[in-house]
């Protein structure tokens, strides 16, 4: 930090200067520039204003969950990469983001912003990601610090959660991300165990001290509510610019911990400074059409089918589209909201483009919030009757699923559902393709239903991606990263206290598929579940100690006539347990490529954290040693192969 910088001054320095940059001390530092938007930047054109309507168009990419679902993350690294030269395009030098928090409430407004309700999968998605933005000289924030789980009344509630879990849950996904070293972490809106997080000093010396963290620490934008409580805690930068604030700062300039003052001032002088250098370091080196390519691959290996009666791939079968998101953007709301660059495509017009004939007709014309508004649906049956395939669109838009509060439930609008069943009555063979952003209940209509296509919020490429998809052109690979319950009343946290100050973790470590496989309750879709046109086959496990670690060997062969990739995936069981452990947890997954009729030899390998848990007792991660179960599988219900092992 600059030794000549005034009381004043670094009082000053601890606040962003407006919405989006820093002050400079009148010129003394780098005006260092962050953005929203990690799918695709989200600028307003005049940057000192808040208004968030006029903004820049970008590339939109697939949101986080999609990312996740293609069990790929070299994709994850290509995303951050991209978003990268995004950046130096706009002038950006931080984007905010990655998001890591854990899906613990189906019903979690931000879900779609979210990688998995796995601490591994999130973690290492994240890490991925932010290792390619920053590859670019470009930084990141690792958000929201931490257990970020609902939006329901997000600055006030407290989350009160037992240390274990915390540990294992809820801070896993940060350790594993800050691998990458992020360039800032962004703390949460709400309270841990009855602190503040932008003033939890005690989560801070986590981040610190174990995970290693050396960076700024800055506030989610209007989360500080004690200016001097968050400095003297550990928070380095308050966001955005509050005149109130600082004003109440620099009153009591004199009288405030001058080593705290100098530690967070220093810090935000250190990024200053590193932005600047890191800047004249910066290169372009994807243009538009490698930015939109990237987008589009990430949708077509991250679209889950999630079921197949031999509808699907399309042949030359005439094609009835219909339903609110075949012809408008659907996104999830909020800070990640991206304005596409290009117009919408439809999906009858990519349908088209092809080579399947598909016309398209009205049904469902708008969804509000948990409602819709019908068009002709009468015109739509008779489409539906005098064709070979109907493919009905159907989902939850940004009314629905977006920053600041949570969704209501997780069925479609009964006007959705109703056109499902009218249109289910008349065809001959019905496809139901959803977009949304988190698990919906779909007990009501899938018996109908020939087909079920995931879209989720698939980006500016959605439509291209999902036709083909339907017609055969890419195999789906695409597998869940997240439970889909039968119904919302099965999942324990949404059955969990809660009032106007408390949410309480009572599940503990039963959240996702740690709860439904342990105690084997059944779902209407596993997690790591998703259907291909390939057919493959697990065979030949072995398992072998080797220095620290643990090896795991397995082939996968693919007896079908289409080329495919499956993404396999390796729980780990404690057979011989001392403390609680959910029956088997994800501890590493891979990818791979399989032709037709051949085989692939997979190898992963499980460090001693695969096997620890954390120990309240002893305040550490601790391995017992005694025999545990490694095994693979397709899915968390599908295991394929198995074989124990002793520690």
């Amino acid at each position: 930090m600059k030794k000549d910088l005034t009381t004043e001054q670094k009082v000053k320095l601890v606040m962003g200067a407006d919405f989006w940059t820093n002050y400079d001390a009148e010129g003394a530092l780098y005006r260092f520039v962050v953005s929203d938007g990690p799918v695709g930047l989200r600028q307003p054109r005049d940057r000192m204003t808040t208004e968030q309507t006029d903004c820049i168009r970008s590339v939109a990419y697939p949101s986080f969950q999609i990312l996740s679902q293609t069990w790929d993350t070299s994709l994850a690294y290509e995303m951050g990469k991209s978003l990268g030269n995004d950046c130096i395009e706009q002038d950006v030098d931080i984007l905010l983001g990655p998001g890591v928090n854990i899906k613990r409430l189906p019903t979690n407004g931000r879900n779609f912003e979210y990688l998995s309700e796995d601490p591994v999968v999130a973690g290492t998605f994240a890490r991925e990601y932010i290792k390619g933005v920053q590859s670019m000289h470009v930084g990141t924030s690792l958000k929201h610090f931490c257990c970020n789980s609902s939006e329901l009344s997000r600055k006030w509630l407290s989350m009160e959660v037992d240390e274990r879990t915390l540990r294992e849950l809820y801070l896993r996904p940060f350790e594993i991300a800050c691998e990458a070293q992020p360039w800032t972490v962004m703390s949460s809106y709400n309270l841990v165990n009855g602190v503040r997080m932008s003033e939890h000093e005690k989560l801070y010396g986590v981040l610190r001290g174990e995970f290693g963290f050396d960076g700024m620490i800055m506030s989610d934008w209007e989360a500080v509510q004690d200016s001097e409580a968050s400095l003297n805690a550990g928070c380095n930068w308050e966001m955005p610019y509050n005149e109130r604030h600082q004003k109440e700062m620099l009153q009591k300039a004199e009288q405030l911990d001058r080593a705290k003052l100098d530690e967070s001032a220093g810090r935000v002088a250190a990024l200053a400074e590193k932005c600047a250098r890191e800047k004249e370091l910066r290169r372009m080196d994807m243009d538009l059409a490698a930015r939109r390519a990237t987008a589009q691959k990430i949708e077509e290996e991250g679209i889950v089918l999630l079921k197949n009666e031999g509808v699907l791939p399309l042949r030359k079968e005439r094609v009835f589209v219909t339903g609110a998101p075949a012809f408008r953007y659907y996104f999830g709301g909020g800070s990640s909201n991206v304005y596409p660059e290009r117009e919408f495509e439809p999906l009858a017009d990519a349908l088209g483009s092809e080579g399947a004939f598909a016309e398209f007709a009205e049904s469902v014309w708008e969804v509000q919030g948990h409602q819709a508004i019908l068009g002709n649906l009468k015109a739509a049956v008779v489409k539906a009757a005098e064709s070979d395939v109907t493919v009905l669109c159907v989902g939850e838009p940004n009314s629905c699923e977006y920053e600041g509060a949570d969704r209501q439930h997780i069925k479609l609008s009964k006007e959705e559902e109703l056109a499902i069943h009218a249109l289910a009555d008349v065809s001959e063979k019905l496809v139901v393709v959803v977009y949304a952003g988190a698990a919906i209940d779909m007990t009501d209509w899938i018996g109908e239903a020939d087909a079920v296509l995931w879209a989720g919020y698939g980006g500016e490429f959605v439509s291209r991606a999902v036709a083909r998809v339907l017609t055969g052109k890419v195999n789906p690979s695409g597998k869940l990263t997240e439970t889909f319950p039968l119904r919302l009343e099965d999942v324990p946290a949404e059955n969990a206290y809660r009032d106007e100050a408390v949410m309480l973790y009572s599940e503990g470590l039963n959240v996702g598929y740690r709860y439904f496989d342990t105690f084997g309750v059944p779902v209407l879709f596993p997690f790591g579940f998703g259907l291909s046109y390939s057919e493959f086959v697990y065979r030949d496990l072995r398992v072998r100690k080797e220095g620290g670690c643990v090896k795991v060997t397995f082939t996968v062969e693919n007896i079908s006539d289409t080329d495919g990739k499956e993404a396999a995936q390796v729980y780990v069981r404690e057979v011989t347990k001392e403390v609680y452990r959910p029956y088997k947890e994800l501890k590493a997954f891979k990818k791979v490529f399989v032709k037709a009729h051949g085989s692939t030899e997979a190898e992963l390998t499980l460090d001693e954290r695969a096997f620890a848990y954390y120990s309240v007792a002893k305040d550490k991660w601790t391995v017992k040693p005694g025999v545990f179960e490694i095994m693979v599988g397709r899915n968390v219900e599908e295991i394929e192969l198995r074989q124990k092992i002793r520690l």
